[in-house]
């Protein structure tokens, strides 16, 4: 199976019929989601090919054309962290899943990972099991169902 199918295995996506208040939020939750995925490609000063790509998957699932896609990388956005929990445990996902798109995982992603997820308001101890699953599996991928249960384990 391609790289970018277990992306899409992995990346949930839902439309709904909302307000246009709501749709206005949803938009800029999705932009700082994007925007923080950028943060996390740029954040080895090596921005790869499959990084790109990987950013283009997750834009088209979130309906965000590539126009803004690429102003993203030079406008600033206000981080807007998902409001539901699960919201927030797939972007943590989404950003595992870039940090080992290009098979080259160093510190410094992983001390982005790390901020990120705490940002997110994830439980710390599960940040720190995700991190450590996540070597034991081919491609960082750890199984939506192991992600899952870690963190159950830490949910209060």
């Amino acid at each position: 199976m391609c790289f970018s199918c277990i992306i899409i295995k992995f990346v949930l996506h839902s439309r709904s019929r909302c307000p246009p208040e709501f749709n206005l939020n949803k938009m800029k939750e999705k932009l700082s989601i994007l925007a923080e995925l950028i943060k996390l490609a740029k954040a080895d000063k090596e921005f790869r090919k499959e990084e790109f790509n990987f950013l283009l998957v997750i834009s088209r699932l979130l309906n965000v054309d590539e126009s803004q896609l690429e102003l993203l990388f030079s406008k600033y956005i206000e981080f807007t962290p998902p409001s539901l929990e699960f919201d927030r445990i797939l972007q943590f996902q989404r950003m595992v899943l870039l940090a080992n798109v290009d098979l080259k995982l160093d510190l410094t992603e992983i001390k982005v990972l790390r901020e990120a997820g705490l940002r997110l308001g994830l439980n710390s101890d599960a940040i720190e099991n995700v991190l450590v699953e996540m070597k034991k599996y081919e491609h960082g991928i750890v199984p939506s169902e192991k992600l899952i249960e870690i963190f159950k384990v830490y949910h209060n």
